[in-house]
């Protein structure tokens, strides 16, 4: 069955931040539901629709940013009390906008995820879990990473409290009290937690999760181990996953999974007989989807998705028909509700625009005084910064409230940018002056009316460590611009992960010193990217990382005066002996290093390095035969008396030459990293070998990995 569903705005708040929009349940199936919404101006909303109209029902006066709305009641009852977290402070009102609680907690930093369950209220901030019962405090939590979501597996089915946070380390947290039951290890940062079909499926213990990089799963949560269901990857790179519902949209009887990502997509996964859930519907918007619920707001018998974006536009996407066709010889009548309600909108969009005239020249005259004050306006901006594993590229996202006149991008350290498919910004570089300024990249994008979502793919040298910035201006009046920093890490593309291969050749960079725990973790979090800025609690510490381009690794062990980080790329190992020993002498932080280097290590990463130079060389001759082929189709016409291999390379050009245009200097870059590694190779030997890099660089553009493995060996 395919479905069908037609877009309608409702309504349009503040600004709105993940998990802050619920329907109201009713009592009868197809009773249409009431919305109650919360955004950054501290505003709850409640409303409902009547003929078309948006109904206010209550709305509160503003006040702290609202991170969190849940909705509450007594177990196995209607849960219609709204729960709102703002600020380090719980208020809590009846569904006709009566407040009857104000808890203010003990938390010294923002609520920044909440559940509700009966008498029983979690709470989470940053790094911290809390547990209060009627308000009083019950157990608590400190986690090893920051902490995106919490939930609570239903007591009422398994009557014991069971809570899980899913954590920034790619981890779900299992909790029994303040006690860890067991970590479970998930494909990505996980970013939502929803429990399967709303109740956690028969046994109470299902958990539905999804990723900040896109990816969907469903974990049975026993009480001694977990058991994996299905993961659903992110093949068509689209956004992350901020929000997820369980209802009947299609009208089958079996509950579908709805998905709501950041890039503005949402979807609609159907359960057919395959173990697997299956896409059956997705439309996109321009922004970011923070909530999603299946209900019926619009019209009594049509259900439909209500969605709240980034901007506050409360947006629904339902199965009531929008548009009617008249058949030959026939006439389509506007209902006498239609014509009021286009009326309507007339006279308010004219009341708007000489509203928008009184106040612009008023401005004008205000601005002309000598008395004049010029007040900048606020804006919200939305921004991510994360590492594709998938290319080994940054993307930075940002977002705006109000569409976006132009960002410029500058960087005092080399990055290039890439092309994005769904970027319709031009861009414009301009010269830097890089040796007294600093600047390796200026550029900037101008975008197009009513763009308020840019995203942008960046990629780094490891090594090459600095600051990017981007100067974001709205086309707003006065003229204003907020600025962003971004950390270019010295080992940028690694990633966390919680396996490695302790079989593999690895190299060894020892530190001894008089520094605290707190120190050398406070260099961990400058190298690498995923570390908790908060120094952990236990006195050793262990991470592992994978580097997402050439998949070599890395395991970080310290505790104060002690660090040991092994590596089976010899790289690795040398840029964390410059940047330690830089940061060590800029604190007068005497440091004790000794290294032992694995000859054996440095075969072992050409050889991982091989079939991406392979691949990349092939490509680059591929693409340089295409013209020349295509060339001769035109005089021949026939090319059956080519070999198999061109007429591929024929039938395959635009896609060959798609992929090269995406990968610019991919080649340049494999080069670099076998030239770091030579040099390397040699630094730690005490011998500098640069004047033998032309003759290494002739041996790659003949390329045979024999040839390479015997110079990198005579050198």
């Amino acid at each position: 069955m395919e479905l069908q569903l037609n877009r309608v705005d409702y309504l349009q708040v503040g600004v709105t931040s993940q998990k802050t929009m619920r329907l109201l349940p009713t009592s009868g199936r197809r009773a249409t539901q009431k919305v109650v919404v919360g955004d950054q101006d501290g505003v709850v909303t409640c409303f409902g629709i009547k003929k078309g109209e948006a109904m206010a029902i209550f709305k509160t006066l503003p006040g702290q940013k609202v991170s969190r709305l849940e909705l509450g009641g007594a177990l196995s009852t209607v849960q219609e009390k709204i729960f709102v977290a703002a600020g380090s402070e719980v208020r809590a009102f009846t569904k006709r906008g009566k407040q009857f609680l104000s808890f203010e907690t003990n938390l010294t930093e923002n609520i920044k995820a909440m559940h509700i369950s009966g008498s029983d209220l979690f709470l989470c901030a940053s790094y911290i879990y809390n547990h209060y019962c009627d308000c009083k405090d019950q157990h608590y939590y400190l986690s090893g990473d920051k902490i995106s979501d919490v939930i609570c597996l239903p007591v009422e089915k398994l009557e014991r409290i069971t809570s899980i946070l899913a954590c920034q380390d790619r981890v779900l947290r299992v909790l029994e009290g303040s006690d860890l039951m067991y970590e479970v290890e998930v494909p990505g940062p996980p970013s939502v937690l929803a429990l399967n079909g709303g109740n956690g499926g028969d046994s109470g213990e299902e958990l539905l999760y999804g990723t900040s990089d896109g990816k969907i799963g469903l974990i049975h949560i026993t009480r001694n181990s977990p058991v994996p269901k299905w993961e659903l990857s992110n093949e068509k790179k689209r956004g992350g996953i901020l929000c997820i519902d369980n209802f009947d949209i299609i009208g089958d009887g079996v509950k579908d999974l709805l998905i709501g990502r950041d890039d503005g997509t949402v979807e609609v996964y159907g359960f057919d007989s395959a173990s697997e859930p299956v896409l059956r519907f997705d439309h996109a918007l321009t922004e970011s989807i923070t909530s999603i619920q299946g209900g019926c707001v619009g019209k009594d018998g049509y259900d439909e998705i209500v969605l709240a974006t980034y901007s506050g536009w409360i947006t629904g996407l339902t199965t009531e028909p929008i548009h009617k066709e008249a058949g030959p010889g026939e006439e389509l009548k506007m209902s006498q509700e239609m014509q009021n309600k286009i009326a309507y909108l007339r006279s308010d969009l004219e009341q708007l625009q000489f509203k928008v005239l009184q106040e612009r020249e008023k401005y004008q005259q205000s601005s002309q005084s000598s008395t004049a004050v010029s007040a900048v306006p606020v804006f919200s901006v939305n921004d991510k910064f994360t590492l594709n594993p998938d290319d080994a590229s940054y993307s930075l996202i940002l977002e705006v409230q109000m569409a976006i006149d132009n960002v410029l991008i500058q960087s005092d350290v080399p990055v290039d940018l890439l092309d994005v498919d769904n970027n319709s910004a031009v861009v414009s570089f301009s010269g830097c002056d890089t040796e007294p300024n600093g600047n390796f990249l200026l550029a900037t994008y101008r975008c197009q009316a009513n763009t308020t979502r840019l995203e942008l793919k960046i990629r780094s040298i490891e090594g090459q460590y600095g600051t990017l910035q981007a100067y974001i201006t709205p086309r707003i009046q006065p003229k204003t611009c907020q600025v962003r920093q971004y950390q270019i890490k010295p080992l940028s593309l690694h990633q966390r992960t919680h396996i490695i291969d302790h079989n593999r050749p690895m190299n060894t960079l020892s530190l001894t010193g008089q520094f605290s725990f707190a120190e050398i973790h406070s260099w961990g979090v400058f190298c690498l990217p995923e570390v908790p800025e908060k120094t952990p609690v236990e006195e050793t510490i262990t991470f592992y990382f994978q580097n997402t381009f050439l998949d070599t690794q890395l395991e970080c062990s310290y505790r104060k005066g002690e660090g040991v980080f092994k590596s089976d790329n010899i790289s690795t190992i040398s840029i964390l002996k410059d940047v330690l020993s830089k940061e060590a002498t800029k604190r007068k932080i005497n440091l004790n290093i000794s290294y032992d280097i694995n000859e054996e290590s440095v075969g072992h990463t050409l050889k991982m390095i091989h079939p991406k130079l392979e691949y990349q060389l092939l490509l680059a001759k591929k693409v340089q035969l295409i013209d020349s082929l295509k060339e001769l189709q035109v005089h021949e016409g026939n090319m059956d008396f080519l070999i198999p291999e061109y007429r591929c390379i024929l039938e395959e050009a635009e896609k060959l030459q798609e992929e090269y245009k995406k990968q610019p200097a991919h080649l340049e870059r494999l080069y670099g990293m076998i030239t770091d590694l030579f040099i390397d190779k040699f630094k730690f030997k005490g011998t500098n070998v640069k004047t033998k890099v032309p003759l290494l660089l002739e041996i790659l553009d003949n390329y045979d990995q024999n040839s390479l493995m015997v110079f990198f060996d005579a050198a």
